[in-house]
């Protein structure tokens, strides 16, 4: 697959956005009110220190993959670090390489920021992320909680 064209998310990608973050939360089997979509798009937009942003893969007729991602204070170094917290390619897309050249784009904007680090979760079951994930970043043996 050619390089492909991944730049900022604007005001006008708003419906194609919710596309495919509404596949994300399907693979995941969940889903988010219309408030939680009118506020993380307007998060997105808002170009503000510790919030989040969005990348996205636009060849051009139809986006085709996003990723969202945060800088945030860490305990553990002076440094900020990167959340990568949302990464979503077309399903028929997969395997193209577009899921590492967003990634590589957040290693890049974290490079830029001088964050001291990317990380990011993925569910166990899924193998597709994951096979990428394994090429391109480090499995630790954190284990996540929550309430």
């Amino acid at each position: 697959m050619a390089h492909p064209q991944i730049r900022w998310l604007v005001r006008d990608d708003e419906a194609e956005w919710r596309r495919l973050f509404t596949a994300y939360l399907e693979f995941y089997e969940t889903s988010v009110t219309e408030e939680v979509y009118a506020t993380t798009f307007a998060r997105l937009l808002a170009d503000e220190p510790n919030e989040f942003s969005c990348l996205v893969v636009d060849p051009g007729d139809k986006l085709s993959g996003l990723v969202h991602f945060l800088f945030h204070r860490d305990t553990w170094t002076i440094a900020n670090t990167c959340y990568l917290e949302d990464l979503f390619v077309d399903p028929s897309l997969r395997s193209t390489g577009l899921g590492r050249a967003l990634i590589e784009a957040v290693y890049e904007q974290a490079d830029i920021a001088g964050a001291a680090g990317v990380y990011w979760m993925t569910q166990e079951f899924n193998a597709t992320g994951r096979r990428l994930y394994d090429r391109i970043g480090n499995l630790t043996p954190f284990v996540q909680y929550e309430r």
